[in-house]
């Protein structure tokens, strides 16, 4: 009786490690991360919670955490997969800017994700080195300004797209940042970055 006994207390075990919330095996980092992504684009980063993107994978939402420490872990590998849609290396620093801008905008709330991760110091530092490579050398104060600056202004457009994509409309005494969006970015950039927003600079 004791043999039988311990042997169903095994294969308990053993279907306890197998379940969905203990076997890993079932998703890997990137089929969570792709989920989480997915997600984003359909409920927004406000609505992105662990037990969405769970029930999204048909797994508990303790599985999660043998792929990511954490929440903010996970949103900051989605930062970096926005963000590593940025061309590294050209010359151009508009070209480069606006680069950033679209990656942002590519996904719902892609903005302010980015930028909620920037601000807690997580995720990778592509962007501001594809301003560095943009701007030369010596340049890291000017790039950070830069991308403050484009994560602001991004995050600024999403926000108010999103509003009027729900009805709200602007009061007419101001300014609308989707109106002549291009040309006050364009302006913003030149400005910090010292180059015409009619001509860009090319270091080639």
């Amino acid at each position: 009786m004791l043999v039988l006994n311990t042997v169903h207390l095994n294969a308990v075990h053993y279907s306890e490690c197998m379940s969905p919330e203990h076997n890993p095996a079932r998703h890997d980092r990137d089929s969570v991360a792709r989920a989480a992504l997915a997600l984003l684009d359909e409920v927004g980063l406000a609505d992105l919670s662990m037990r969405r993107i769970a029930a999204r994978l048909d797994v508990q939402p303790s599985a999660l955490y043998w792929h990511f420490a954490n929440k903010q872990e996970l949103l900051a590998e989605l930062a970096d997969r926005i963000t590593a849609r940025i061309p590294a290396g050209a010359s151009d620093v508009l070209v480069t800017a606006r680069s950033i801008r679209d990656a942002l905008f590519a996904y719902r709330d892609g903005a302010e994700l980015v930028l909620s991760t920037y601000a807690l110091r997580l995720g990778s530092s592509h962007a501001q080195i594809a301003l560095e490579t943009s701007l030369g050398a010596g340049s890291s104060e000017r790039a950070t300004a830069l991308l403050h600056f484009i994560l602001g202004h991004a995050a600024l457009a999403q926000l108010r797209m999103h509003a009027e994509s729900h009805g709200a409309a602007a009061s007419a005494d101001e300014i609308d940042p989707t109106a002549g969006l291009d040309a006050v970015f364009d302006l913003g950039v030149a400005a910090i970055a010292g180059v015409s927003a009619s001509q860009p600079r090319d270091r080639a």
